[in-house]
């Protein structure tokens, strides 16, 4: 964007008029000089500002509807029917429940993991809901093997609709104790497998021409130390996917494809009852520290990422919804 004429008008200690970086002596601008002065910028700004945008064709058209809000109902605005969602680290824990959540609501899914295979509850998605699911093992750290992941979910699916990036580790440790490759095995995991994950599918949407939404698992760990816990690199790792989602969100806003993030508290999988389970102390504050005084359930977390999955949420976009029973707010 060419910006021109543009001045930076100011009145020096000495009375001088100072013109950009450079002051010299001359009689003072009066308020309406400098008023127009100021105008005369702002219009150049706007002008350059819309011939720019006006090189840019819209991907999408969206006609004013003022009474769309009689017209789709919250169950048809809802509903994921004949769409296709990947789901990364779906094998078990919150991923596996998110994957059911869309499933309820009508969607395909495909589920991503690097273990050997998913959990017993994986084959409830055909047999109790009626929807298409396939299970993948792959690395969302190995871009090559990914990435023919990807080609083979399009290829036994036809599509990608949604892509929810819940593929995760995490390391409880004190800081000047976690190595470099503790450290570095996480920020593989969580940054580098979402964000290569996140390219994969917003390739596919973009090339349907179709829209899309994608939906990175955060933590409230990227907002505030949790109590009992020393998660220096994991609160890190997703501090950064925060920010990935802001920047994707207006990146790919052109081609119709919203970018959301949710970010859990305290919640009750496997993995955290096998820690309650050697570790009761943990097991008081996963109960006690959230203002609502429970540990949260994997439930709370599927109708959020179902929802921004659906046409509900299409005016939603780089932002993050924290489910957490109120930990993040603060605590008596």
């Amino acid at each position: 964007m060419e910006m021109r004429n543009v001045f930076i008008v100011g009145r020096g200690l000495s009375g001088r008029v100072c013109l950009g970086t450079k002051c010299r002596s001359r009689p003072t601008f009066g308020l309406g000089q400098v008023s127009r002065a100021f105008s005369t910028t702002q219009t150049t700004w706007a002008s350059g500002f819309a011939e720019s945008q006006s090189k840019k064709a819209p991907a999408h058209k969206v006609e004013a509807d003022t009474e769309k809000f009689r017209t789709h109902s919250v169950q048809d605005l809802l509903s994921l029917k004949g769409r296709v969602t990947v789901v990364t680290g779906g094998a078990r824990g919150i991923g596996l429940a998110l994957a059911r959540g869309t499933a309820e609501l009508g969607s395909d899914v495909a589920v991503l993991d690097i273990l050997e295979k998913p959990s017993d509850a994986f084959l409830d998605f055909q047999k109790d809901l009626g929807v298409r699911a396939k299970y993948y093992r792959t690395s969302v750290t190995n871009p090559a093997t990914l990435s023919q992941t990807f080609e083979q979910v399009i290829a036994d699916f036809g599509r990608i609709d949604n892509c929810v990036t819940a593929a995760g580790i995490a390391v409880d440790k004190p800081f000047l104790e976690t190595t470099a490759e503790e450290g570095m095995k996480v920020l593989d995991v969580n940054v580098m497998g979402t964000y290569l994950s996140a390219q994969l599918a917003a390739k596919q949407m973009q090339a349907q021409n179709s829209g899309g939404s994608i939906v990175m698992v955060a933590s409230v760990a990227a907002r505030a130390a949790l109590p009992s816990q020393h998660l220096s690199i994991y609160g890190a790792s997703k501090g950064a996917v925060k920010g990935l989602c802001r920047q994707l969100s207006v990146e790919l806003s052109p081609s119709n494809i919203r970018v959301n993030t949710i970010s859990p508290g305290y919640i009750s999988t496997e993995m955290t009852n096998r820690l309650a389970a050697t570790n009761p102390t943990l097991l008081s504050v996963f109960n006690s520290a959230a203002p609502l005084q429970r540990i949260g359930d994997r439930a709370d977390l599927k109708t959020v990422v179902a929802y921004l999955c659906s046409d509900a949420a299409a005016y939603t976009t780089g932002t993050d919804i924290l489910v957490t029973g109120g930990l993040h707010a603060g605590r008596l």
